[in-house]
């Protein structure tokens, strides 16, 4: 087991996770009593100037030493790192963990004092609908279709790529949404987040024609209201998908705009007025950037008593929050630089509007430098958790599209790597901002968990590390019967409620099982990340809280007996291993067997 002085930010060693400007909080780091630690300063940077205070032993216990120290949160982002000293020289210890050599301060623990997330949103699971392919009501077959649809029946096979991709109709609905909402409830979920739902050209509607209404096509207005009654009923949540950093070209606004330079309207895009050409999502035609340096732009999306944002928070939506789409994007523009302004002003006319609301950003690359400045309260992480674990547990010698983009696909990496990965990403952001960032195996976007890692086996541990990491869980409806695609567009698949028999019950299971075991076990929501061990197949873990703590290991494949002391018995709660009896030495063993997942609660 590790034998590494240890702090993560989390509520076992920063106990105030909530403070205010101007508090002086206390943090502790925990040590081995034999290891080479015998002095502790905390540095901090408060207006940019290095301190250092003194950390005090606040108690021994069970052979570890808890050292105390004080952090004054002088800014709104308050960072520190701890200088540890020994016998044998001084180490740091910061967000990426012990180091031997100078580090610059972008890696230290930060402590935010920015009003925090709501309360709810920790708890949360979320499940992604895509609403086209999820389930229709009987009042879809009878609704006219737009020119641009190619209607389809629930069995016809989903393209994956070409011109029918975004044209492919199959006809679900809100109402669907609504009678399917017990198999959610069976499944664990407490969070149900629908991608777009307004009027659009296409099947996915993120080149929305409006933000005014909901696309008859899904039921309307009406449709959304009775879903949103449904879902809150069961003291769910029901967050909405927003695209700040463009329209479609259908939308009234770039309509009004493209068809009179003297229009209103042509401020709240990009447009050359010499060629009439204008910018676009990644040179997408159909998706027009919005430009967020106009303030008539920011007074219709957010700032107005009806404004777009505003409008679908309050009655009789009562929508919880909003997914972001493309919000890394947002508000960039070669010298344009506003995406931090919007983020912190759609943040505000959210909190204004429902205190409770939720505002969650997609980054599909390094979104590091976009949180922790009151504007997202998280992300969809895909390259500190999603990317890292396809690696890790991808199966085959099948060519898979990276979700970000990379030559060469998913590549095959060992454990050690993919940590790597983890703790560079992680180490950057506050403990808050990662625990509120939704952790995925695979969205709308991308392939599917259960083809990138092949088999039923792998996708149970990927599943158990979604279920046991820190972070809110996201899961893509359909995942959890075993459905399959190579990437996102062919991953969008219908819901086979038709067809029971092609269900993977054993997946299903996995799922609701290990959702119920977050529900039930605090650490696993709340709890602090460790490391114990990793070798080329295993990743072991500790989440741990004041309540109580769980060991976690997750194994590909078939390794060593992995031997670890320093723990307590345990009784296994996932996978069927024998209890952790600690022998005569104080060491516990761990299977060798895999593809594994398996959960202890420590004693």
């Amino acid at each position: 087991m590790s034998r590494s002085p240890h702090h993560d930010g989390s509520a076992l060693y920063v106990p105030e996770q909530e403070p205010a400007l101007g508090d002086t909080v206390d943090v502790f780091v925990r040590s081995p009593a034999d290891a080479d630690v015998r002095q502790v300063h905390v540095r901090t940077t408060g207006d940019g100037e290095p301190r250092f205070a003194e950390a005090v032993v606040d108690r021994v216990d069970d052979g570890e030493v808890w050292w105390r120290a004080p952090v004054q949160v002088r800014n709104p982002v308050s960072n520190y790192r701890f200088l540890l000293t020994g016998r044998h020289g001084q180490r740091w210890l910061n967000a990426a963990g012990p180091v031997d050599h100078d580090v610059p301060d972008h890696g230290d623990f930060k402590l935010v004092s920015h009003a925090p997330p709501p309360a709810w949103a920790r708890d949360a699971v979320v499940y992604q609908i895509f609403p086209d392919r999820f389930a229709r009501s009987a009042e879809a077959k009878g609704r006219a279709l737009p020119d641009w649809a190619i209607p389809c029946d629930w069995d016809t096979p989903v393209v994956g790529r070409g011109p029918e991709t975004p044209h492919q109709f199959y006809g679900g609905d809100l109402d669907g949404i609504t009678e399917r909402l017990d198999h959610l409830d069976r499944l664990g979920v407490n969070t149900v987040y629908l991608t777009p739902i307004f009027p659009a050209r296409s099947n996915h509607r993120y080149d929305a024609a409006s933000f005014d209404t909901v696309d008859p096509l899904l039921g309307g207005d009406a449709a959304l209201a009775r879903l949103a009654d449904a879902v809150h009923a069961r003291g769910w949540r029901l967050l909405g998908d927003i695209t700040s950093n463009h329209t479609g070209d259908a939308h009234r606004w770039f309509t009004a705009a493209a068809s009179d330079v003297r229009a209103a309207e042509r401020e709240l895009y990009y447009f050359d007025d010499a060629t009439g050409c204008y910018e676009s999502w990644n040179g997408v035609t159909s998706l027009p950037k919005l430009n967020w340096g106009s303030d008539e732009l920011r007074r219709r999306f957010a700032t107005a008593p009806d404004s777009v944002l505003r409008r679908w928070l309050r009655a009789p939506y009562g929508l919880d929050g909003w997914r972001v789409d493309v919000a890394n994007m947002t508000g960039r523009r070669g010298a344009d630089a506003y995406t931090h302004e919007v983020a912190a002003l759609l943040r505000a006319v959210v909190a204004e509007t429902r205190a409770d609301g939720l505002l969650m950003a997609e980054h599909g690359h390094d979104h590091t430098g976009d949180l922790d400045r009151n504007g997202w309260h998280g992300t969809m992480n895909y390259v500190g958790f999603t990317d890292p674990l396809w690696s890790w547990l991808r199966q085959g010698e099948q060519s898979l599209p990276n979700f970000l983009g990379t030559p060469g696909g998913v590549r095959s990496r060992d454990a050690g790597s993919v940590l790597a990965t983890l703790h560079a990403y992680r180490s950057l952001v506050s403990w808050r901002a990662y625990t509120h960032s939704w952790q995925l195996l695979g969205s709308h976007d991308s392939a599917r968990i259960r083809t990138v890692v092949g088999d039923a086996a792998r996708q149970e541990v990927a599943v158990g590390l979604l279920a046991t990491m820190p972070g809110i869980p996201m899961i893509f409806a359909g995942d959890e019967l075993g459905l399959t695609g190579a990437n996102g567009e062919g991953s969008r698949t219908p819901m086979p409620w038709h067809r029971p028999e092609t269900w993977d019950e054993g997946t299903f299971a996995a799922y609701r099982a290990l959702l119920a075991l977050r529900r039930n076990e605090p650490a696993l929501r709340h709890g602090g990340l460790r490391w114990v061990h990793h070798d080329p197949d295993s990743l072991v873990f500790l989440r741990e809280s004041p309540a109580g703590a769980v060991l976690v290991l997750a194994r590909r494949a078939a390794a060593a007996a992995v031997r670890l002391t320093g723990l307590g018995p345990g009784d296994n709660v996932y996978g069927g291993a024998a209890a952790l009896r600690p022998g005569r030495d104080g060491t516990v063993t761990l299977p060798g067997d895999g593809p594994t997942l398996q959960i202890w609660r420590l004693s």
